[in-house]
């Protein structure tokens, strides 16, 4: 299990183009950074520290893919999300006692058919961050 976790971790370090984004503050720190995506959503992380990142599959061409990443604790995280080539890269700002929220709009087609990766690049181990990745269809 652990080299799985280690394989899953080292995959996730990966580089992105992107269409769109946008960040702005989020709740405070004692709420959920980012709350389930609901039936548009193809992979949530409710929450982590530090360095860290995720693998989902699932993802179609056809529609327009969001990514968005809420994070705290004084400091910022480099986002990347990949399909062997970068398909998005932001950086978001994480203030202390507060969560700062970015996010990426990448049009159909930017994300292919099947997996993708998204790692996370903490500026600190004491940064806590969410995540979410949805394809909505309207």
């Amino acid at each position: 299990m652990r080299r799985a976790s280690r394989a899953l971790a080292a995959t996730a370090f990966v580089a992105c183009a992107l269409t769109g984004v946008a960040a702005g503050p989020a709740a405070a720190s004692a709420d959920v950074l980012l709350p389930h995506p609901g039936p548009d959503g193809l992979l949530w992380v409710e929450e982590q520290t530090g360095d860290g990142g995720a693998v989902s599959g699932g993802a179609w061409e056809g529609l327009p893919t969001v990514l968005t990443v809420a994070c705290e604790g004084g400091g910022d995280v480099r986002v990347t999300m990949s399909q062997e080539t970068e398909v998005a890269a932001f950086s978001v700002d994480c203030p202390a006692g507060e969560a700062g929220v970015g996010s990426v709009t990448m049009d159909p087609g930017v994300v292919r058919f099947g997996s993708f990766v998204i790692a996370v690049d903490a500026s600190s181990d004491d940064i806590r961050w969410a995540l979410t990745v949805t394809q909505p269809e309207s």
